[in-house]
């Protein structure tokens, strides 16, 4: 084994499955997907550390691969099927769409970073990975061009409630991510049905907030 491979495995055995991931389908893709890949040369030592791994150029506005549990446990909440369409919202450097992608049967992405986005869509086609695509667009736009979709997730967290992505979701389809709309911060899901939008906590968790889904500071008299 590499030692890339010997980190990989590690951050499986030692992060994700003692998360509660059971997910055959997400462990392997996690086995599978080379995280290092999706981080710049200077931070390939970090890339399977249990941290919210910055990636964006340097002095460049931060943008993170939230930590790979995380991920993991989102994308075990969102119960993604094999058949389903994906969006995936600020992906930085398409670490997470790669991910989706080994299990979904399409996956769109969007990144705010033209820069990121571009490193995206490289990074994805080097790997082989045919059925994902990467679109620079604000967080809060989602892809609507795509839509609508089984699955939409966030990776990271947001201060707003996102309603711009939740007309997004076919009927029956979920939304996941990080919700900071009070604290504490929780991760969440929200589910399409009737024509409503159901929210349910999942577990306490923390991640860095999305560009364009911050609280508006409040006004001070």
């Amino acid at each position: 084994m590499s030692g890339f491979s010997t980190a990989r495995q590690y951050m499986v055995d030692c992060q994700v499955r003692p998360s509660d991931v059971t997910d055959d389908r997400i462990l392997e893709a996690m086995l599978e997907v080379p995280r290092e890949v999706f981080v710049p040369d200077s931070k390939q030592a970090l890339a399977y550390l249990d941290l919210d791994l910055d990636v964006a150029e340097d002095g460049a506005a931060k943008r993170c691969l939230i930590k790979p549990a995380l991920l993991a446990k989102l994308l075990q909440a969102a119960d993604i099927g094999n058949g389903d369409r994906v969006l995936v919202v600020g992906c930085a450097s398409g670490y997470a769409a790669a991910v989706v992608a080994k299990f979904a049967a399409e996956v769109r992405a969007t990144e705010s970073d033209p820069v990121l986005s571009a490193k995206a869509s490289a990074a994805l086609a080097g790997l082989g990975i045919g059925n994902a695509t990467v679109t620079t667009a604000a967080a809060a736009d989602g892809d609507a061009a795509g839509g609508p979709y089984d699955v939409i997730v966030l990776n990271g967290a947001t201060e707003v409630v996102p309603s711009g992505l939740f007309g997004q979701l076919k009927e029956g389809g979920r939304l996941v991510g990080v919700f900071g709309l009070t604290p504490p911060p929780r991760a969440g899901l929200v589910a399409h049905s009737h024509a409503d939008f159901g929210h349910r906590e999942l577990f306490d968790a923390w991640a860095p907030v999305l560009p364009g889904l911050e609280r508006l500071p409040a006004f001070v008299f």
